[in-house]
């Protein structure tokens, strides 16, 4: 049989090292999938939905610190890609997205299915282009690749189905793409512009985000040199949470008080490795003095007094000899200690008491906390689930946690976890699923049962979209249209073939969780949490105040007065 246009494209993938392709098979694909076939050398994850394959493709580049592929039939199957596409880009994660066409001689002429990839694929990728001649293999892959990998994000690779199942004598090249690693750092006319308002800063605070990963010791040497308070963007907490006496917690939505402080009493805050959106947690009066590898963002969130460009690791290193003066520790003491305090409020939220219904969510975080491995993969939903992660899952350097951080999608959480569990099957992968993200896409619970994938899928069951109902009540609004008519989850999981698990009672969640840990394959726990869990962020504004006074009102004049805790009480908003 000669060599396809496709084969010359698995071919490639096979030197670039790639193991998997995830998607969902479509004729537009056949060629691809006949060359995947004979090739025998790389495994094809047939997914549910295809948006679970770009979701799977992200996690799998990150862990195997490479690039992934999905891929999409034509029309309806690129479409589906890119929310997780989206996802992926905005994370900087490299991902090459195989996006089948209609066959060329009908491009233009409203064919079935027809749509123009070029066009929909442009604002969630770095490259996108559509393969009309053999010649453009197999070099067109490599410049696909090399965008992703160099820019970090999405390339796009539109292949007509003609195209693919054409003769092409070309060779692929021993190598496929090339991964350079530049150190990048400001000038030291820079760094000592930099050095000088952190010598003369009283009160700094470090603002740290995922662009700080690799840097964790050096991190630890500035803060000891500054007498700095650490706030910790969501995105570094797996980065820089262990192991670090300076850490005062996170700030913004899901954040809580000190992290929150600690900033805003600052006289000098350094941002370093984060790109953190939410301006109104952001210090009036302060210098802000930024460090980020992308130029472009600096001081696209905040008014900086100097912004540099920087790899975060190598631009403390340069940056260290030119700080000169000595730091006094009141600062970061006193917001160390209310750290503590806020941390004992947190961990009083996590209780279960027998008999006692609903079950606390805080509870069933730090459950799973304590009794995953010490190497575990945590995924989590967008909302509560994301929102209980931060504050109680415990990161020490061999964990990871990996959610919809930048662009904020439902059901990100069990997509993840397939791709984690197809790149790492031994390792213990754990998707903190909300019943909302869960059940819209659902379906792909089979993927987990038919690849017997032992995820284990924990659903934050509270019958509602709960993080809109806390936004619309914080609005004054009543919630409406957030509630979810759930069957049994875990009866739906056993019709699947997957171990299913109930629990409603907390004296019964720890046995449920171990069990679902230590069982070998998939499974879904069901636990039924607390809808009316309140989970505020650090700083309760007027208008907030004024909207929950607003719903308190209209719902008990509406007959559907809820029970509130008393904030008056908890450390956390201090």
């Amino acid at each position: 049989m000669a060599q396809t246009v496709a084969d010359l494209l698995i071919d490639s993938l096979l030197k670039a090292g790639i193991k998997r392709i995830y998607g969902i098979v479509g004729d537009s694909l056949n060629a691809v999938l006949d060359s995947v076939r004979r090739s025998g050398k790389i495994e094809w994850i047939g997914v549910r939905h295809e948006e679970v394959a770009a979701f799977a493709a992200g996690t799998d580049a990150v862990l195997s610190n490479s690039i992934a592929v999905c891929a999409g039939s034509s029309g309806p199957g690129n479409l589906h890609l890119i929310n997780g596409l989206y996802d992926c880009h905005r994370s900087r994660i490299p991902v090459l997205a195989i996006a089948a066409h209609i066959p060329s001689n009908e491009i233009g002429s409203e064919y079935f299915q027809q749509t123009h990839p070029e066009h929909l694929f442009k604002e969630c990728s770095h490259f996108v282009e559509v393969l009309t001649r053999t010649e453009q293999m197999p070099r067109m892959v490599t410049i696909a690749m090399q965008h992703a990998i160099a820019k970090k994000g999405v390339s796009v690779l539109v292949l007509p189905g003609d195209v693919a199942a054409l003769s092409d004598h070309e060779s692929t090249p021993k190598q496929v793409f090339h991964i350079t690693n530049p150190v990048v750092r400001p000038s030291d006319e820079e760094l000592k512009k930099l050095a000088e308002y952190l010598n003369n800063g009283k009160k700094i605070t470090l603002l740290c985000g995922a662009g700080c990963e690799g840097a964790h010791k050096q991190l630890m040497d500035l803060c000891d040199r500054l007498k700095s308070p650490m706030v910790i963007a969501l995105r570094g907490k797996e980065h820089l949470e262990y192991d670090n006496p300076y850490s005062v917690g996170l700030t913004g939505l899901i954040g809580y008080s000190s992290g929150f402080h600690a900033m805003m009493e600052a006289d000098v805050l350094l941002m370093l490795g984060t790109d953190f959106p939410y301006r109104q947690f952001f210090p009036k009066d302060a210098e802000i003095l930024q460090v980020d590898i992308r130029a472009e963002h600096l001081g696209r969130r905040a008014d900086l007094t100097l912004g540099l460009c920087g790899d975060v690791k190598h631009t403390i290193e340069a940056l260290f000899p030119y700080l000169t003066k000595e730091h006094k520790s009141k600062h970061l003491e006193k917001h160390v200690t209310h750290y503590k305090e806020v941390r004992k409020g947190l961990d009083k939220l996590a209780i279960g008491k027998p008999g006692k219904k609903p079950i606390h969510p805080q509870y069933l975080t730090k459950i799973l906390s304590d009794l995953a491995s010490e190497d575990a993969i945590f995924t989590c939903d967008v909302g509560t689930p994301t929102l209980w992660a931060a504050r109680y899952l415990e990161m020490n350097g061999k964990r990871r946690l990996f959610g919809s951080f930048n662009h904020g999608t439902m059901a990100n959480a069990m997509p993840q976890a397939i791709g984690a569990q197809c790149t790492d099957p031994k390792r213990q992968v754990i998707s903190l699923s909300g019943d909302g993200g869960l059940s819209m896409l659902m379906g792909d619970l089979l993927t987990i049962q038919q690849h017997k994938l032992p995820v284990k899928v924990v659903v934050f069951n509270n019958s509602s979209l709960s993080f809109v109902e806390l936004e619309m009540k914080a609005a004054g609004y009543l919630e409406t249209g957030t509630e979810l008519q759930n069957p049994n989850l875990a009866t739906v999981a056993e019709g699947m073939g997957i171990k299913g698990i109930r629990v409603e009672d907390p004296g019964e969640l720890e046995a449920a969780v171990k069990l679902a840990l230590d069982y070998d394959g998939p499974v879904l726990l069901d636990v039924i949490v607390n809808r009316q869990e309140l989970a505020l962020p650090p700083r309760i504004n007027f208008e907030q105040t004024h909207g929950f006074t607003l719903w308190m009102l209209k719902a008990v004049l509406n007959g559907e007065g809820d029970t509130l805790v008393d904030l008056a009480k908890s450390n956390l908003f201090r």
